[in-house]
């Protein structure tokens, strides 16, 4: 919505706008935090947004505490004020075996003197637990545990996270005042972005998601809690007014009112079924998209909670069965150096293969010089790996007592092992640094991320031949693939004419990536895939971008100081200006081309998921000619999708499709699909 259309609506016109954007961005919140059934792209829900808060900007008068414009942070504070919890958040007792397991259900069959009971059984996410208050239907206060007694209140912070409902949604009875419980957590593929982005800073990485997540809770600035994307998950209610039974019927009236409660909670009959229920999830807790430490085991009925009473701690009425960390032992043969694209110079721990997580691990993360000197890693020791999230080896420690004579400590080498150049480590950081842009390390970094599927996609170009491309001088930036022949790759090894002509024409074909995709693909320190289509939403064209200045590139949704200084230092430097020109000369869209809003076109009104790949074009190309045609492409599988879009290799969502009855199309059918539609003859 521009300026102008705004400044021309009525009061009340903008609060009946206001009140629609804000039922409609609930809807798309529950969707997506509680359902897991998105309809819409993050693209679409950001400009829902930004529309909002342009709105409430415009009309200040109507905005309140419970709108999703709140959940975008902006608050900064100096310190958080200690609250004390209305009833003490207490910790749960701990055990690792079986035995204790069947002792806790010993003494709760004693304690009740043989009456009936059963287990609620709940994955222990490993997150930060806190306290929410809502007061007539609307979050009130957030706090931490802190001690038990006392927390920290960090609303503002709290209500960035999504997943957290600012007003209580659902029918039925809303106590006046009651409190929800739960565990805010970070996922493993947003945790690794965060890492990945702090260590192109310079800054120092976080260990694992959880420690990540206290981290970000007590940030000052609420705007970079809300884009670090915390989640939540509900495991608690205390609503004397409800009158619930049994903690069962608790999570019930949570999830029915907006809560997101974990999908995987069970009703156990008996201490078997919870056994049963321990033993699944020790293997299973793999495929899960965040950490989970253990099982938590709550006695169902809530009546004999003051039967079964509490220590000054723990209450006896449930039990943490916590699973041993997936760790391994191993030898550590050597230290190498990884010259990232943005010079950033990483130790990397070389190892003696060994099994991790179902994974064979060889190397691991090191993090930099400081962490190896205060955990004293030396080279030749045995190691304790273990990955973080799931996801990143990394070393933990070092078995001392197994050190061999002839271990060596790590010394940081004065010179990059890649180019010679005499590293750097500005002051106050922990990195070192490549100062060298021609490093051939950062030059081969540089041309993979470029040509990665999300940037401009030029399938068959690959490690082997970038490294090869590189070392033998035909390419040092990006702007030299375009000026690259047939007879130029020939000679390479292992390449030939036929696959030379291959890889020619897929660089030709990404000349006509749009250009969001070109501004991704530049490397612009802090900008992803979401950021760079923002930036070329809102200015348009690469001049428009390179002219801004910091204060405007800040006004542009989820673009804050930090990346706005870093796209601002990109175009300062000549050497980016040049590349820009020379990629420009050579055919690249610099320009964002208009596009057909949604809704519009002979598709509109049709949802699409795409699934598997495609032999014909990328899933991005597929999405891009759908949209372009008015349909919306969606990530889930829900009863209101119209096409499912098969590849080869399809994940889960064939079976999803299929169990709800959604209309599925092979590549051919939705190629005729497209002809039809592009030809004027609609499709749906």
């Amino acid at each position: 919505m521009s300026d102008q259309l705004i400044r021309s609506l009525t009061p009340e016109e903008a609060r009946a706008e206001i009140e629609r954007l804000r039922r409609e961005i609930e809807y798309h919140n529950e969707l997506y935090y509680v359902r897991g059934e998105p309809e819409i792209s993050d693209y679409e829900y950001d400009q829902l947004m930004a529309r909002l808060i342009a709105l409430e900007r415009a009309f200040p008068q109507f905005l309140t505490p419970d709108s999703p414009s709140q959940r975008v942070g902006g608050t900064v504070t100096r310190q958080f004020p200690v609250v004390r919890h209305e009833v003490p958040m207490l910790s749960l007792d701990n055990t690792y075996s079986e035995a204790e397991l069947r002792d806790f259900d010993r003494r709760v069959r004693e304690l009740l003197q043989n009456r009936p009971y059963d287990y609620v059984v709940e994955l222990k996410i490993d997150g930060v637990a806190v306290s929410l208050i809502y007061e007539n239907g609307l979050f009130e206060r957030g706090a931490t545990r802190g001690d038990g007694v006392e927390g920290e209140d960090i609303t503002p912070n709290l209500r960035t996270v999504r997943d957290i409902p600012l007003r209580v949604r659902g029918e039925g009875p809303i106590p006046a005042r009651f409190e929800v419980r739960g565990e805010v957590y970070m996922r493993r593929e947003d945790f690794a972005r965060l890492n990945e982005a702090r260590q192109e800073a310079g800054e120092r990485t976080f260990m694992n998601p959880r420690n990540a997540t206290a981290g970000t809770l007590k940030l000052q600035n609420s705007a970079e809690v809300a884009r670090r994307r915390l989640r939540f998950f509900a495991y608690w209610l205390r609503a004397p007014e409800l009158r619930h039974g049994t903690h069962w019927e608790a999570l019930r009236w949570l999830r029915e009112h907006g809560f997101p409660v974990n999908p995987h909670a069970r009703h156990a009959r008996d201490i078997e079924e919870v056994l049963a229920f321990i033993a699944h999830w020790q293997e299973a807790r793999h495929g899960l998209e965040y950490d989970i430490d253990g099982v938590v085991v709550k006695v169902n009925q809530l009546d004999y909670y003051p039967i079964l009473g509490e220590t000054a701690k723990s209450p006896r009425w449930a039990i943490a069965f916590k699973y041993p960390p997936d760790r391994a032992v191993t030898r550590l043969r050597a230290i190498t150096l990884q010259v990232g694209r943005t010079g950033i110079v990483t130790p990397v721990a070389e190892l003696e293969p060994v099994v991790l997580s179902g994974t064979r691990v060889e190397r691991a993360s090191l993090h930099n010089e400081d962490e190896i000197r205060r955990k004293d890693i030396r080279i030749g020791d045995w190691v304790l790996v273990e990955k973080a999230g799931e996801i990143i080896p990394q070393v933990v420690g070092v078995l001392r007592e197994r050190r061999p004579p002839d271990a060596v400590p790590f010394q940081m080498p004065e010179q990059c092992p890649v180019c010679g150049s005499r590293l750097t480590r500005p002051e106050g950081e922990v990195r070192y640094y490549c100062p060298n842009a021609s490093c051939p390390a950062q030059v081969r970094e540089r041309i993979r991320h470029f040509a990665s599927r999300d940037a401009m996609d030029i399938e068959g170009l690959g490690e082997r031949i970038i490294d090869a491309l590189v070392s033998n001088g035909l390419v040092r930036d990006a702007s030299d693939l375009y000026r690259l022949r047939v007879e130029d790759l020939v000679p390479l090894e292992r390449m030939g004419t036929r696959l030379a002509t291959k890889l020619i024409s897929a660089i030709d074909r990404s000349r006509s990536r749009p250009f969001e995709r070109v501004l991704y693909a530049l490397g612009i320190r802090h900008v992803g895939w979401v950021t760079a289509r923002a930036l070329a939403e809102h200015f348009g064209s690469i001049d428009r971008i390179a002219g801004a200045s910091v204060e405007e590139l800040m006004q542009v949704p989820d673009v804050g100081p930090v990346v706005a200084r870093a796209v601002r230092a990109f175009f300062d430097e000549a050497n980016n200006r040049a590349l820009v020109e020379r990629l420009r000369a050579a055919g690249l869209q610099m320009e964002q081309a208009p596009s057909r809003a949604l809704g519009k076109g002979p598709l509109a009104g049709l949802t699409v998921v795409l699934t598997g790949s495609l032999e014909s074009m990328t899933r991005a190309e597929a999405q891009a000619r759908l949209e372009r045609l008015g349909a919306r492409v969606t990530d889930a599988v829900s009863a209101k999708t119209h096409y499912l879009i098969v590849g080869k290799e399809p994940g889960s969502k064939l079976q999803k499709a299929r169990a709800l009855g959604v209309p599925i199309l092979d590549e051919p059918a939705f190629l005729q699909l497209l002809k039809e539609a592009e030809a004027g003859g609609g499709g749906g």
